[in-house]
């Protein structure tokens, strides 16, 4: 068990970008011999044999039965976080310093960011067409809030930012025309580069019941859904671990979970049409997303009767509109297994006068014809540079997924 909480931690500080997760995803499985494979290449596979394809910051993993494939269960996540991302001409000069211009990747919580050290990290294109991934932080950068003197009223009505004026950081002090070539060390063609909190992730409480790091969204359920395909046992179900890029901008890319990534995967397992139209009904498609915890400082801003607690289990998310995927069939899956594993489970909803958020569920779900339903952990602070789960309900996360594949 200390050795899963120990990859976690370890996972969470080398994948600052879904780019470096992917990567970690890889080699975790390559080291339990499952075999990589090249979208651009032609695929010979065989029955009982584990593999994975990487589509930039997607990736696909699964497992394949020794039999003629009747069901699937597909775990589904995503590999991005909210994020601030670097504009392609990102560098400005203000008096004596060098600033750095972004715009917001999904919706991070902003004010979580400032004052805070941040590091560089993401993709850059070399000349030639070389592909590298940095993750540079030797030289901090931070965005200065306005001193309390000059901002009297910000404790009382709160810190009001403009994206485009108040989120620069400042890189450095004097001129540095070729700031990022020298920073990297490389002749940089083009790049796609994110600032990232620089502090570690980190065990809280006095029996270190918590754990606090930025993209715990989704990283937390991306690991859960690896260590449970990692350590499956086969099975006669065709088991598949989806980690897909771009979900808190709406998955609609290349390699969203919108795209055709994970049907033009299906499609190359060759299993018969005739047989293939008979697999999504018997199949379960297993969103797993992080789930809003119950602030106590916020108590009003929750359903009374569905507030996840951190520690007290998984999380059934629900919603009327289907932007979760719960439903009564789906929902007692969860609930049988919960309870012949004895792990703690949860219900969240939102109130009825908030909006909902959503997951890659109800994408994967309709686009395959596979009922579906969306879990999760509960975390503190969700899509703020540093968010908080309980250890406990990661640990059951990873067996509950774990005992759906098998």
């Amino acid at each position: 068990m200390q050795y899963l909480l120990e990859d976690f931690r370890a996972f969470l500080e080398a994948s600052p970008t879904s780019w470096h997760a992917v990567k970690e995803i890889s080699n975790r499985l390559a080291e339990k011999e499952f075999i990589p494979l090249a979208l651009d290449e032609a695929w010979t596979l065989e029955k009982g044999k584990r593999y994975f394809v990487a589509n930039g910051g997607s990736i696909c993993a699964f497992a394949l039965p020794k039999t003629p494939v009747k069901k699937a269960v597909i775990l589904a996540t995503h590999t991005d976080s909210p994020a601030l991302k670097l504009k392609p001409q990102p560098q400005v000069s203000e008096e004596n310093m060098l600033l750095l211009e972004v715009e917001t990747y999904g919706s991070p919580l902003l004010t979580s960011w400032m004052n805070r050290d941040l590091a560089i990290a993401g993709r850059i294109v070399l000349k030639g067409g070389e592909e590298k991934l940095v993750h540079f932080d030797d030289s901090p950068l931070f965005i200065p809030q306005l001193a309390i003197h000059l901002d009297r009223d910000v404790n009382e009505k709160g810190l009001v930012l403009n994206k485009q004026e108040h989120l620069r950081p400042v890189a450095a002090l004097g001129k540095h025309p070729a700031y990022l070539e020298d920073l990297l060390k490389e002749k940089i063609v083009s790049f796609d580069l994110f600032l990232v909190p620089m502090e570690s992730p980190r065990y809280l409480g006095p029996a270190c019941e918590m754990l606090a790091s930025y993209r715990l969204d989704n990283l937390a359920s991306a690991h859960a859904a690896m260590t449970a395909i990692a350590q499956a046992k086969p099975s006669s179900q065709l088991q598949v671990a989806l980690f897909s890029d771009h979900e808190e901008i709406g998955s609609r890319s290349a390699e969203g979970a919108a795209s055709t990534f994970l049907a033009d995967v299906l499609k190359r397992l060759e299993i018969p049409e005739k047989e293939w139209v008979r697999v999504p009904s018997a199949s379960l498609c297993v969103s797993i997303d992080v789930a809003h915890a119950f602030n106590p400082n916020y108590p009003n801003r929750y359903d009374p009767n569905h507030h996840p607690l951190l520690g007290k289990g998984i999380v059934l998310k629900y919603n009327a509109d289907h932007k979760y995927t719960t439903n009564a069939p789906t929902a007692a899956l969860i609930l049988q297994a919960c309870e012949k594993l004895a792990l703690s489970h949860q219900n969240f909803a939102c109130r009825s006068d908030m909006p909902c958020g959503s997951t890659v569920g109800p994408i994967l779900s309709s686009g395959l014809g596979i009922p579906a339903v969306d879990i999760g952990c509960p975390v503190f602070s969700m899509h703020s540079a540093r968010e908080v789960i309980g250890i406990q309900d990661h640990l059951d996360m990873c067996k509950l997924l774990t005992h759906l594949l098998e």
